[in-house]
C-alpha cells in the first residue's frame, strides 16, 4: 500500500510547473494526533511516514496524553497537543477528539486510517492561491522569521515555531500495544507561540530555538483556523 500511496499523492499535484509553486506556497501541513496507547494508531503512524517523505508536504506528530490511563503512559505526549486538537474540534464545532485523526492544512479534519481521504485533502491543498512570503533561516540555536503580505490579515494571523525530531522509537511493554516497537516520524516535542501579526507591514521575528530537533514555522488564522503559510527551517 505505501508505493499505491506515494503513486497516488504524485497525482494530485497540478501538472502546471508544481516544482516553481511548491517553492512560493510551502509544504501543505499534516498533523497526526496519535497516542503510542492506541491499538488504531500504527497504521495511521505508518501513513504520516509515507508522507513526510514527500518534501511538498510537513507532515508533523502530535501524541495526545489522553489515552495514557488505559495502561501506557505515551512518553511523547504533551496536553498542548490535547489542547490543540480540542481546538481544532470547537472551531469545526465537533464534540469528541479521537486517535489517529489527521488536520490537513489547518482546515480538513479526517480520520487517521483513511489514506484515500487524507490524500484527496492533501491534494486539494497543493498549488492553490498563495499569497504570504514566508522564509525562515536557523542559525547558533536561534531561528530568523520573515514575512510579507500582499495587504493586511484580519484577524491576526498567529506565527507558530514547531521543533520536532525527525525519528523517534518507542517499545511498548503495557496496553493495547504491548510488546511491539514502534519508530515514530516528525514527532512535535515543542511549540510555540512567537508572534501574532497583521500583515499591513513585514514580519521580523528571531526566536530561540535550542537543541538538535528540527524547526518549521506555520502562518496561521486564529481559531486555529486555515495555515496560510509554513516553511522548514532546517
Amino acid at each position: 500500500m505505501i508505493r499505491v500511496l506515494s503513486a497516488l499523492l504524485l497525482l494530485t499535484v497540478p501538472a502546471a510547473r508544481a516544482e516553481d509553486m511548491r517553492a512560493a506556497l510551502g509544504p501543505v501541513v499534516v498533523e497526526l494526533y496519535t497516542s503510542q496507547g492506541c491499538s488504531a494508531c500504527p497504521a495511521a503512524d505508518r501513513l504520516l511516514h509515507e508522507l513526510a517523505e514527500h518534501e511538498d508536504v510537513l507532515a508533523l506528530s502530535l501524541h495526545v496524553d489522553y489515552w495514557d490511563y488505559i495502561g501506557w503512559e505515551d512518553d511523547f505526549a504533551d496536553p498542548a497537543h490535547t489542547k490543540r486538537q480540542k481546538a481544532y474540534a470547537a472551531a469545526a464545532e465537533q464534540r469528541m477528539i479521537y486517535t489517529p485523526q489527521m488536520v490537513v492544512q489547518g482546515t480538513e479534519l479526517v480520520v487517521g486510517t483513511r489514506p484515500g481521504a487524507i490524500l484527496q485533502a492533501v491534494g486539494a491543498h497543493m498549488g492553490g492561491p498563495g499569497t504570504i512570503v514566508l522564509r525562515v533561516s536557523r542559525e547558533d540555536g536561534s531561528v530568523e522569521i520573515e514575512a510579507r503580505s500582499p495587504g493586511p490579515i484580519d484577524p491576526p494571523a498567529v506565527v507558530h515555531l514547531v521543533r520536532y525530531a525527525p525519528s523517534r522509537t518507542a517499545s511498548i511493554t503495557r496496553g493495547e500495544n504491548a510488546g511491539h516497537e514502534f519508530e515514530y516520524v516528525n514527532v512535535v516535542s515543542a511549540w510555540e507561540t512567537v508572534a501574532t501579526w497583521d500583515g499591513a507591514a513585514p514580519l521580523s521575528v528571531t526566536a530561540e530555538a535550542p537543541g538538535d530537533d528540527r524547526v518549521a514555522v506555520l502562518v496561521q488564522e486564529p481559531g486555529p483556523g486555515a495555515i496560510l503559510a509554513a516553511a522548514r527551517g532546517d
